[in-house]
């Protein structure tokens, strides 16, 4: 993000708009067929131990994106065939990994509505996208990381998930409506943090962020554009000095499996440099 000399921005090369996801809205009750028993321990691969594991990993995909298609298409984005094998591989890591590595941070404020954080400096794999709406942007986003973090990297191997999944928003001066650009970002897991493996995708980049100082606010739901412009307000209202932020640029933190029942989010505003 780039505002007052901060540049914790995230803003990676502008994507081509080839490849579009949906929502990835999925329910507890849709995803109790999907745990860890059922698909093979090594993960992202393509295809179980014999015929039979083969099948019933196969099947498992098809429903996982039969699903995730059928979302897609209530938000008039496309998802690939390929996208199979990352979506059942982040939905199998995600129901079977209570511990995923977060991105590490010193608090140093904690009040009822908000807290005061220290990130340090991290390297974090981005993508900028432009859809006709929020939801396809961070979607389209969010499908090209999937990607890069099953396989699509020069490392050949599934990277892991990290929590949180951040995406960076602009706003115009009135705080009333989101820029059609929105950065999705992926924090490298510590082993992969002094060597990041390359992407085979040339719209998403590597960026090193600099420590930075954020406040954040919880919240909890489906992420819009109406609710993260009501978050941003929220946030804004309760500091105690608003102006030594970032006033254009925002990040919205994601921390819960998208099959989970109830979702865990965050704003984060910068502290100006």
């Amino acid at each position: 993000m780039n505002g007052g000399g901060c540049h914790m921005s995230g803003e990676g090369g502008d994507s081509r708009g080839g490849e579009s996801g949906s929502r990835p809205t999925i329910t507890l009750e849709d995803l109790d067929a999907f745990n860890e028993d059922d698909f093979d321990s090594d993960l992202c691969r393509s295809g179980g131990a014999d015929g039979v594991n083969d099948a019933m990993e196969e099947e498992g995909q098809d429903r996982l994106l039969n699903y995730w298609q059928d979302i897609g298409r209530e938000h008039h984005v496309q998802i690939p065939q390929d996208m199979a094998q990352p979506i059942q591989q982040l939905t199998s890591d995600t129901e079977s990994t209570m511990d995923r590595e977060k991105v590490p941070f010193t608090l140093i404020t904690c009040k009822e509505n908000y807290e005061k954080r220290v990130y340090n400096q991290a390297r974090w794999a981005c993508i900028t996208v432009r859809e006709d709406t929020y939801e396809q942007s961070i979607c389209a986003g969010f499908m090209k990381l999937m990607r890069y973090i099953c396989q699509q990297n020069t490392s050949g191997n599934y990277l892991g998930m990290t929590l949180p999944i951040v995406t960076v928003v602009r706003t115009d001066d009135s705080r009333s409506s989101l820029s059609r650009d929105v950065t999705v970002a992926y924090y490298l897991p510590s082993q992969h943090q002094d060597q990041p493996p390359t992407p085979f995708d040339p719209d998403i980049t590597m960026e090193t962020w600099p420590a930075t100082v954020i406040y954040s606010r919880s919240f909890s739901g489906p992420t819009t554009e109406t609710s993260i412009l009501g978050e941003i307000h929220a946030l804004g209202e309760v500091l105690d000095s608003p102006q030594l932020c970032v006033s254009e640029s925002f990040i919205v933190a994601g921390y819960t499996s998208p099959a989970a029942a109830h979702r865990h989010n965050e704003v984060w505003f910068l502290e100006r440099c």
